[in-house]
């Protein structure tokens, strides 16, 4: 399994929340109301940040060990440790809804017959693509 680690920057507030940013993943940001949520949401952000990189065929930055003084003065800098693969397969099996129609007349008798249409979908799905049982995620 793979982890990075990044180093995450923690902007404290005058209401004691946290504006987060990675210096190795540029765009890569967030907030919290307070450390323990920031600290949260920033292996949230790091993480979406990084497999939105991978769906999108881009290189994954390198974490550093060094940050700027600008980075660091009055900052709470932690180290943040993310889980892509894990994360992925998180990604790739959530369930997502989808809009279909059908004919009136169709739709009242799956109805009646209590039909469950994500899965009937699912399985034909699986079926029209002939994806083999051991190839699902």
């Amino acid at each position: 399994m793979q982890n990075l680690t990044y180093l995450a920057v923690f902007e404290p507030s005058t209401e004691g929340s946290y504006s987060i940013y990675f210096p190795d993943l540029p765009g890569c940001i967030s907030v919290g109301d307070n450390l323990e949520e920031a600290a949260r949401m920033a292996v949230e952000a790091a993480s979406l940040h990084v497999y939105s990189l991978e769906c999108d065929n881009e290189e994954i930055p390198t974490p550093s060990v060094n940050l700027s003084k600008e980075d660091t003065e009055g900052n709470v800098i932690m180290p943040v440790t993310i889980h892509p693969d894990l994360f992925r397969m998180k990604k790739d099996n959530e369930r997502i809804k989808t809009n279909i129609t059908l004919p009136a007349w169709l739709k009242r008798l799956a109805e009646e017959q209590k039909v469950n249409y994500s899965r009937l979908l699912e399985l034909a799905l699986i079926e029209y693509l002939q994806i083999p049982v051991s190839g699902r995620k």
